[in-house]
C-alpha cells in the first residue's frame, strides 16, 4: 500500500479534528452547553495558570508512562489490558516498601521505585504466563487481575495498612514529606517524575528501533510461528514485554504514591492505565505522537474540573470528548484505509 504524504497526513488529521468539533457539538447541545465554550473553558481549565500547567504535568507523567510502555505488548500482538491493575500493584509494593521508615531521603525513595517497578512486573508476568501457558486470552486475564489488584488495595487500606484508629476511604498514613518526590519549584509536578518519564520514552525508543530485541519482537508479532521456526524464542520474548510493560506501569504507581497523593488511596491509579490505551489506539501505537495526545488528555483532565465550576455542567464530559477523539481517528484512519484500497483496486 502506498504511504501517504506529509501533507496527506496532514490533511486527514485536519479531517479528524473537524469531525471530533462536530460530534462534540452534537453531544454538548442536549446539554443545553455552547459547544465552543465548553471546549475553551476546558483547555482555559488546564493552561490558564502555571499552578493548572503543574497539575497537567503531574497528570501527564503517569499516563506517559503507561502509553509508553503499552506499545513494548502491542508490537507483540498483545493487548495489555491489565495495565490498569499494574499501575495499582506498584502502588502497593511501593507504599509497602515505605512503611518501615518514618522518614529518609533520595534512598528511600529509589528503593520504593524499584519495588514498584517489580511490583508491576510481577503482575504484569502473571498475566503474561496465563496468556503463554494457560491459553487465557491477556484481555480476560488482564481485567481479571484488575479487579484482584483493586481488592488487595481495599483489603490492605481496610485491614493491616489502615491509619491509626481510623479506616476509611482516604487511604493509608501519609507518608513524612522527606519521602516525597521534590517538586520542580512551586509546581506540583515532581522534576524526579518528569525525568523519569522522558528517560523511559528514550529507552523504548533504543529498545524497539536500534536493538535486535525489538527487531525480533516485532517479527514474532507478525507471525510468532515463523517466530518459533527459527529459534526466536516468542514464548520468553511476550513474557518480557509483559514485564517490561508492568515494570513502567509500576512506575507510574509509585509517582502516583511518592509524588501526587503521598499515600495508598483506593483510586490510586486514577484510571490512566485504561486512558492510555485510548492514546496508544489514538496515536496507532506510534511513539513519538504519545507524549503529545498523553498532553491532550492531561489538559482535559485538569480542565474539566471547571465544567462544574463556571458552567453547571459534570466533570465526566471531558471523557466523553476523550471519547470523541479517539472514535474520530478511528473513522477517519478507516475512511482512509477504505479510498486506498479501492484507489489501489482501480
Amino acid at each position: 500500500m502506498k504511504r501517504d504524504s506529509l501533507l496527506e497526513q496532514i490533511g486527514w488529521l485536519g479531517a479528524a479534528i473537524a469531525l471530533a468539533l462536530l460530534l462534540t457539538i452534537i453531544v454538548t447541545l442536549p446539554s443545553g452547553a455552547p459547544p465552543f465554550e465548553t471546549i475553551y473553558v476546558l483547555f482555559k481549565g488546564g493552561v490558564g495558570s502555571m499552578s493548572k500547567i503543574g497539575r497537567v504535568l503531574a497528570s501527564w507523567v503517569p499516563l506517559t508512562l503507561c502509553a509508553v510502555g503499552l506499545l513494548i505488548p502491542f508490537t507483540a500482538r498483545l493487548w495489555n489490558i491489565g495495565v490498569e491493575g499494574q499501575v495499582i500493584m506498584g502502588a502497593i509494593f511501593c507504599a509497602g516498601a515505605m512503611r518501615p521508615f518514618d522518614e529518609g531521603g533520595m534512598l528511600q525513595i529509589a528503593i520504593a521505585i524499584i519495588a514498584a517497578m517489580i511490583g508491576g512486573a510481577l503482575w504484569a508476568l502473571l498475566a503474561g504466563l496465563l496468556r503463554v501457558f494457560g491459553r487465557v486470552h491477556e484481555i480476560f486475564s488482564g481485567l481479571g487481575l484488575n479487579f484482584v489488584a483493586l481488592g488487595i488495595t481495599l483489603w490492605l487500606i481496610f485491614g493491616p495498612w489502615r491509619r491509626p484508629g481510623v479506616a476509611s476511604m482516604s487511604g493509608t498514613q501519609p507518608l513524612d514529606m522527606s519521602l516525597w518526590l521534590p517538586r520542580l519549584g512551586k509546581l506540583s509536578v515532581s522534576w524526579v517524575g518528569l525525568a523519569l518519564t522522558f528517560a523511559a520514552i528514550i529507552v523504548i525508543y533504543i529498545l524497539m528501533h536500534r536493538t535486535e530485541w525489538g527487531l525480533k519482537l516485532r517479527a514474532v508479532g507478525e507471525n510468532p510461528k515463523a517466530a518459533t521456526l527459527f529459534s526466536l524464542g516468542p514464548r520468553r520474548r511476550l513474557l518480557q514485554s509483559f514485564m517490561i510493560c508492568g515494570a513502567l506501569a509500576g512506575l507510574a504507581g509509585a509517582v502516583q504514591v511518592l509524588g501526587v497523593y503521598h499515600r495508598l488511596l483506593p483510586a490510586i491509579s486514577s484510571n490512566y492505565g485504561y486512558t492510555a490505551l485510548m492514546v496508544g489506539m489514538m496515536a496507532s501505537f506510534r511513539l513519538g505522537l504519545v507524549p503529545f495526545i498523553c498532553l491532550f488528555f492531561a489538559i482535559l483532565n485538569v480542565g474539566s474540573i471547571q465544567l462544574p465550576l463556571q458552567m453547571g455542567l459534570d466533570s465526566s464530559l471531558s471523557g466523553v470528548i476523550q471519547g470523541i477523539m479517539v472514535l474520530s481517528v478511528f473513522i477517519v484512519q478507516g475512511l482512509r484505509l477504505w479510498l486506498n484500497n479501492k484507489r489501489e483496486a482501480g
